[in-house]
């Protein structure tokens, strides 16, 4: 485990089953955290299940400035300081061809999965610039270095937040500011549920079974697999990790 104690550290997509194992990894090392939602109720369940005094929410749509502006204020002014921003929401979306695709679904995704995350790192650069530096880690996808059928949308904007990482990591360089993806291969819980179901929807268990015979480790991750390596890309131990694309997919795309 990297070393966290004592940062403080915003995470989108806060009331996600991944961003939960996130939370409880940065409150375990001695972090202090800020989940960001749209759904409220879920950010109380999430706080609730995670417990202690260094754990806070706001309520915040990512595709907002004004809400990204508040939920950076917020930190700020609960913890005091800023050192880490994982931009961790995110949306599936449909999976249909990409001729019967929804042009406003498709808009609607890429709004909330890239400019969501570009709108964080806008905002939250200034305040880990005037600290002295800090650490953003993107979640990515192994849809954002490869292709799937079905999937333009997500792959699509999964490829965006690489780019933008790249652009972003040879800003943040000089002010110490460092900027990375972790990019997981299906994880277990709901997202993975609905593609499996969007992709074969009479047969969702050999959607499943495809796409684990397609990962020689021979199972899907779990959340602690992206929490671990999040954990250590926000940690002291990562200081020269910069604009990396990090696996988290059981040699998926090897």
């Amino acid at each position: 485990m990297g070393t966290v104690k004592g940062k403080a550290v915003i995470l989108t997509g806060g009331a996600g089953e991944i961003a939960r194992e996130v939370a409880a990894q940065f409150l375990a090392g001695g972090a202090q955290v800020l989940l960001v939602d749209v759904n409220e109720a879920a950010l109380q369940q999430a706080v609730a299940l995670l417990g202690g005094s260094s754990v806070a929410y706001c309520v915040a749509d990512v595709t907002s400035e004004d809400d990204t502006v508040a939920y950076v204020r917020k930190a700020l002014e609960t913890f005091g300081r800023l050192d880490v921003l994982v931009a961790n929401a995110g949306v599936e979306g449909l999976v249909a061809p990409v001729s019967e695709y929804d042009t406003d679904a498709f808009r609607r995704l890429l709004d909330i999965n890239v400019v969501g995350v570009f709108l964080g790192i806008k905002h939250v650069f200034p305040a880990l610039a005037a600290q002295g530096g800090g650490s953003i880690v993107i979640t990515s996808s192994v849809a954002g270095v490869s292709g799937s059928p079905g999937l333009s949308a997500y792959n699509a904007s999964k490829h965006a937040v690489i780019g933008l990482m790249r652009s972003t990591a040879k800003e943040g360089g000089p002010l110490n500011i460092r900027v990375n993806t972790v990019n997981p291969s299906p994880i277990e819980g709901r997202m993975i549920e609905s593609l499996e179901r969007g992709s074969m929807p009479d047969e969702p268990a050999a959607m499943r079974q495809a796409l684990i015979q397609s990962i020689p480790m021979g199972r899907y991750g779990v959340p602690a697999d992206v929490a671990n390596l999040i954990l250590f890309l926000a940690s002291e131990e990562s200081k020269f990790l910069n604009g990396g694309v990090y696996m988290v997919d059981g040699g998926m795309t090897a």
